[in-house]
């Protein structure tokens, strides 16, 4: 078997490849990386093609003799790349794969805001049944029109596909860091936008713990996913008759509620939250589905994300690197 990954050297392929490379059931299995910017370190088993995902010439290269394509590649709010890697770039992937006699499996990794994650209410849990309703922005639109155009080449071409939906994937200090109130804040939505600059300034003055409160006025619920487990979770659909031709939504098992983030950190030290209104929804990203089909579940609570994040310590060679705007 030749697994070909795009995005391989981003945060989710630099914790899946080790975790596949040393897996027994893929032993014998080779890989190719699809590189543009970045590159990974030699591996015996591990074969570079670089270049971008938008040249023809490019993704032929690494689709050659390939079985299974894992593809990550993604990029945010930067329109004009955002339509070579999620539009064309997966046309190419998807048109040449399907020429391929070695061809298997096609595994996508998605995301929530496919259906609008905070930005968009539903009268129940998430589940894959739920409509698609992504919020405003091209990541979003992107995302949505992947899912669709891979399930298209599943009908038009008799394509076996996977589709893994995620929320917002921490690692590290991840977590630590989406509570700061400073300029060093991972991911959104950014403090300034939902208070006024004197109140965000006592805040950061008080080092409050920020606990944001939905459009109902309840603690806001969002969901999230450790790395970890979401790499679990490709390892048990990869090559797994059970997840072809399916779409798995892959979360913790509830959503994180802030109002018991502030309580755990509240009773950890001396910070003291401080509720602040938003105009998002407390949404459930049901992964039932995920769990029930592919034995998977994940590990890492809400404690264990904090711990995690709290103790964590960052050597003079692994600096913070933002890998998107969260």
């Amino acid at each position: 078997m030749r697994l070909l990954i795009t995005g391989a050297t981003g945060k989710v392929g630099q914790a899946f490849l080790p975790s596949f490379l040393s897996h027994p059931r893929f032993a014998d299995w080779e890989v190719v990386a699809l590189c543009n910017n970045r590159t990974l370190p030699p591996h015996p088993r591990v074969s570079i093609v670089t270049g971008s995902i938008a040249n023809p010439q490019t993704v032929a290269e690494a689709l050659e003799g390939v079985s299974h394509v894992l593809h990550l590649a993604a990029v945010k709010e930067t329109p004009a790349q955002a339509i070579d890697v999620a539009l064309k770039g997966l046309y190419l992937l998807l048109d040449g794969f399907c020429r391929q006699s070695t061809r298997r499996q096609f595994m996508l990794l998605s995301g929530d805001c496919v259906v609008g994650h905070i930005f968009q209410g539903y009268a129940g849990p998430i589940t894959e049944r739920s409509p698609r309703r992504a919020y405003r922005g091209a990541y979003a639109l992107t995302k949505v029109l992947e899912e669709t155009m891979l399930e298209q080449f599943g009908i038009q071409e008799g394509l076996t596909w996977t589709t893994l939906r995620a929320p917002w994937i921490m690692e590290k200090d991840d977590f630590r860091y989406a509570l700061e109130l400073g300029d060093d804040q991972f991911g959104g939505p950014a403090w300034a936008s939902l208070m006024a600059a004197d109140e965000l300034a006592s805040l950061k003055e008080e080092r409050a713990v920020p606990a944001m409160l939905d459009r109902e006025g309840a603690y806001l619920k969002r969901n999230f996913i450790h790395v970890d487990d979401l790499v679990k979770a490709m390892i048990a659909a990869l090559d797994n008759p059970a997840a072809f031709g399916e779409l798995f939504n892959v979360a913790m098992d509830r959503p994180v509620d802030y109002g018991d983030v502030a309580s755990l950190l509240e009773a950890a030290g001396n910070r003291q939250r401080r509720d602040i209104q938003t105009p998002f929804y407390s949404n459930w990203l049901d992964n039932s589905k995920a769990r029930m089909v592919l034995g998977w579940q994940p590990e890492i609570d809400l404690k264990v994300l904090i711990e995690r994040a709290w103790t964590y310590t960052r050597e003079a060679d692994d600096p913070r690197i933002v890998w998107y705007p969260g």
